[in-house]
């Protein structure tokens, strides 16, 4: 039997800087957030999805196809992603042994990039795995059981970052042809993202 692996996705950030939940920014046919779930639940290597929303939660849950996922709240999502790692962990099925991280607001991370980091953990079983796009670190993050305890004892921001440069030693890059997955803070970042998902950066 293949070890279970689940995926969390972030997606509970205030959007302070756009003023407007970036989760529900149009993007395709659907949202910023919607894209992200529509990939993972695409991704047939995982084995469920965690989403953790806070900024914005009851309006997210309107006009987000989260069918299929397990939606988790978190209340304090201004503490900082910690916050949103605790309560995202405490929601995986028992049976998982290992946790791919995303970004709800990085829509260029496919199916196939999940597929592929989940695969190649299935057969290594590294405690932290990463995508190295071109050489540049990002996500998926994928976190060996091993480490739930750390990420459920995180604070602040930056939370997995912080577990990845303390156990450099530990992580395992796996290459990805493709230039690094954009992601939104700001409406020129947002505007960046349209004009790359309709041709050539």
């Amino acid at each position: 039997m293949r070890p279970f692996v689940s995926a969390l996705v972030l997606a509970a950030g205030a959007s302070t800087r756009l003023g407007q939940p970036k989760q529900l920014l149009p993007f395709g046919s659907t949202t910023l957030l919607g894209s992200v779930v529509a990939e993972v639940q695409a991704a047939s290597a995982l084995d469920e999805a965690v989403v953790v929303i806070g900024g914005a939660a009851a309006e997210v849950r309107r006009r987000v196809d989260l069918g299929g996922v397990k939606v988790v709240e978190n209340p304090e999502f201004s503490d900082g992603c910690a916050s949103s790692y605790r309560l995202g962990i405490g929601a995986l099925d028992a049976r998982a042994e290992a946790v791919a991280v995303l970004l709800g607001d990085q829509p260029g991370v496919d199916r196939v990039v999940i597929d592929l980091m989940v695969d190649e953990w299935r057969r290594t079983r590294d405690r932290i795995m990463l995508a190295s796009y071109r050489v540049r670190e990002g996500h998926p993050i994928v976190f060996a059981r091993a480490l739930f305890p750390e990420l459920v004892a995180l604070r602040g921001d930056k939370a997995a970052w912080k577990i990845v440069d303390a156990h450099r030693d530990w992580i395992r890059p796996v290459p990805v042809d493709r230039p690094h997955p954009r992601d939104v803070n700001t409406w020129q970042e947002y505007e960046a993202l349209l004009r790359n998902a309709v041709g050539p950066e």
